[in-house]
């Protein structure tokens, strides 16, 4: 039988918009020991590798936060769609993507991918990739 994600959809979804290094220590409320986590950067698995991707998040970025703008589930699978705002060197940076989840039947995250367009969202920002992307991208685009 599939879990109701609902309830833990919304707990969840509250806790990545308030995700801070001190609620890292709370990640197993949310996520099953064995939970496979992959965005564009890393492909983890356990809660002790999970916990060590966002700990790099804030020691490298600064003020990293989330804000989850839509969310769609149904028995055992759900779909966040967020705005993860941080700053990194002079710069401010909005990066928008959703995360496919998975929850087991106790209604923790077993399954965990991160969607988002590195090209459009972070390397077309950074000075000087940022050229060569916009360059690459008026080369290929339809006329």
């Amino acid at each position: 039988m599939r879990a109701n994600v609902h309830g833990p959809l919304s707990a969840l979804a509250a806790w990545y918009e308030e995700l801070s290094p001190e609620s890292l220590a709370r990640l197993g409320e949310h996520y099953a020991a064995n939970a496979w986590f992959k965005d564009p950067f890393n492909e983890v698995r356990g809660l002790e590798p999970i916990r060590r991707v966002f700990a790099h998040m804030f020691a490298t970025l600064r003020a990293p936060r989330f804000r989850v703008t839509d969310r769609v589930a149904d028995e055992g699978s759900a779909l966040l769609v967020w705005e993860f705002r941080f700053g990194a060197g002079r710069r401010e940076y909005l990066v928008r993507g959703a995360s496919h989840l998975r929850f087991d039947a106790r209604g923790k995250v077993v399954y965990h991918r991160d969607y988002w367009d590195t090209g459009e969202e972070l390397y077309a920002k950074v000075p000087l990739l940022g050229g060569l992307m916009r360059w690459l991208r008026r080369r290929l685009a339809a006329r």
